[in-house]
C-alpha cells in the first residue's frame, strides 16, 4: 500500500492532470482534495482531449474508484455537465465509479454574482484576477459557517433555512454594495432541490472510505489543482486562489493521517507559465516568451486566457520542494523546449543589492525582484518520440539533471509530449522502497 499526493509547483498548469492520469494505472482510488472549478486539467489520450474541473482525472479508468474530498467546492451544474459530456463519450459516471464527500461545499449563483460584481469594482492595478467562478466568495462562506455543504441536500428543511439566510445577505450586497439586481430565494431553491436529485446517490463519507481503503492495503493518488505559489497561506497573497494548494491539504482536504502519506510528487513545467494577475519575475516579454506560448499551447482550460511564459524559476523550484516536502519531480513540457538555442533558469533573486533565495512575502518585494540567470545549452532535436531517459539530446539530459542539483529531488517522471504515451516513467512512485 502507498499513498501519493501529486502538487503544482509553480503558479499552476504545470500537466498534473497527465501525470494523475498516468499514475492512476497503478493506483485504484485517486481524490481530489481542494480548489473547484476553476482548476483546469487537460488530458489527451488516443488523440482525444478530455478537460476536467472538478471530477479527479482518474476518472477516465473504469475500474478506479474516484473521490471528491471535503477540501473541494462543488458548483453542482458544472458537475453534472462533466458527469453527461463522460457519458456522451462513452464513459457513464456512476456512484460505484465516484464518491463525493457529504461535507464538500457548493458553490452557489451568488457566490458568481458576488465574485465578478467584486472583481469589477476593484480598480485597475488591484484586479485579482479571478475566474470569477464564486471560488473566493464560497470560501468565505465556508470559513465564515454559513455554507452550504452538499450534504445538506439530504434535508430540504435545513437546505431552505440555509439558503434564505444567505440570499438575504447576499441581496443587500449585490443590490446595496454593488448595484446588481438581486436573486429569487424560490427560484434558487428549486434549481439546488434539483440538482440534489441528481447528485445525492454519489454522496458519502471519503475519509471512511479512504481509511477502508488503506487499511485494505490500495493504493491512493491524491490529486491536487492549482499551484504552489497560488497557495493562500504560501503564494503570492493576495493573486493567490482561496484554498491551500500544498501537499499538507491532502490529508485536511480528504480526512487522511498525514502519517499515512509516503510520497509527494511536485510537476514542474519546464519552463514557467502564469495566468492572471500577479508577480512573475522570469516572464518573457519577447519573442521568446511569443514561442513558448505557442509552442506549448499556453492557454488556460478554464478561462481561455493566455499564459504569461518565462524561464524555469528555480527559486519558485526550491519554494515548492520545501512547502510541500516533495520526493520527486515530475518535469513536464520538456519539448517545448526543443528548438531553443540556450534555456536559461533563474537560480536567485537580486532586490536592493541584496541577493534572495525564496520568494518575498511582500507583494510589492514580489513584483520588484530582478531574476539572475544561469545558461545551459538547448537542443535541436523534437522529442515528442522518444520514449527512454538514455534517447534524450544530451543537452536536455543535462538540462533536467541540473535541475535535478537545483532543488535537491530527483526527476521521476518526464514529460516529452502531450499525449498520455509521451510519458517517461522513471520511478514509480506506488513502487517505491518505503
Amino acid at each position: 500500500m502507498s499513498s501519493v499526493v501529486i502538487v503544482g509547483t509553480q503558479w499552476g498548469d504545470e500537466g498534473k492532470g497527465k501525470i494523475v492520469d498516468l499514475l492512476t494505472k497503478h493506483a485504484d482510488c485517486i481524490v481530489r482534495f481542494q480548489g473547484g472549478n476553476n482548476a483546469g486539467h487537460t488530458l489527451v489520450v488516443d488523440g482525444q482531449q478530455f478537460i476536467f474541473h472538478i471530477i479527479p482525472s482518474g476518472i477516465l479508468y473504469e475500474d478506479k474508484r474516484c473521490m471528491i474530498g471535503n477540501g473541494v467546492i462543488i458548483d453542482p451544474a458544472v458537475l453534472l455537465d462533466e458527469i453527461a459530456e463522460l457519458k456522451d463519450k462513452g464513459l457513464p459516471v456512476t456512484p460505484q465509479r465516484l464518491l463525493i464527500s457529504e461535507n464538500a461545499h457548493l458553490i452557489m449563483e451568488y457566490h458568481k454574482q458576488l465574485d465578478l460584481a467584486q472583481e469589477a469594482a476593484r480598480s485597475k492595478g488591484k484586479k485579482i484576477g479571478t475566474t470569477g467562478r464564486g471560488i473566493g466568495p464560497c470560501y468565505v462562506d465556508k470559513v465564515g459557517r454559513v455554507g452550504i455543504k452538499i450534504g445538506d441536500l439530504l434535508d430540504k428543511s435545513l437546505l431552505a433555512d440555509k439558503l434564505q439566510a444567505n440570499i438575504d445577505e447576499k441581496n443587500f450586497l449585490l443590490t446595496k454594495k454593488f448595484g446588481a439586481e438581486p436573486l429569487s430565494f424560490d427560484l434558487l431553491l428549486d434549481h439546488v432541490l434539483a440538482y440534489g436529485e441528481q447528485l445525492t446517490s454519489y454522496v458519502g463519507n471519503v475519509s471512511l472510505e479512504l481509511d477502508t481503503a488503506r487499511k485494505a492495503g490500495k493504493h491512493i493518488l491524491f490529486e491536487g489543482a492549482q499551484g504552489t505559489q497560488l497557495d493562500i497561506d504560501h503564494g503570492t497573497y493576495p493573486f493567490v486562489t482561496s484554498s491551500n494548494t500544498v501537499a499538507g491539504n491532502a490529508c485536511n482536504g480528504t480526512g487522511f493521517g498525514p502519517v499515512h502519506i509516503d510520497a509527494v510528487i511536485g510537476i514542474l513545467k519546464a519552463y514557467t507559465t502564469r495566468v492572471g494577475e500577479g508577480p512573475f519575475p522570469t516572464e518573457l516579454h519577447d519573442q521568446t516568451g511569443e514561442e513558448l506560448q505557442k509552442k506549448g499551447g499556453e492557454f488556460g482550460a478554464t478561462t481561455g486566457r493566455k499564459r504569461r511564459c518565462g524561464w524555469l524559476d528555480g527559486v519558485v523550484a526550491n519554494d515548492a520542494v520545501r512547502l510541500n516536502g516533495i520526493t520527486g519531480l515530475a518535469i513536464t513540457k520538456l519539448d517545448v523546449l526543443s528548438g531553443q538555442k540556450s534555456i536559461k533558469m533563474c537560480t536567485s533573486y537580486k532586490l536592493n543589492g541584496s541577493t534572495l533565495h525564496a520568494m518575498p512575502s511582500s507583494i510589492d518585494k514580489a513584483t520588484g525582484v530582478q531574476p539572475l540567470y544561469e545558461e545551459h545549452p538547448g537542443w535541436d532535436a523534437e522529442i515528442d518520440g522518444v520514449r527512454e531517459f538514455d534517447n534524450l539530446p544530451a543537452q536536455a539530459k543535462d538540462y533536467i539533471r541540473r535541475i535535478e542539483d537545483f532543488t535537491g529531488v530527483e526527476a521521476t517522471i518526464v514529460s516529452v509530449g502531450p499525449d498520455r504515451e509521451e510519458t517517461l516513467l522513471l520511478k514509480n512512485p506506488f513502487e517505491a522502497e518505503k
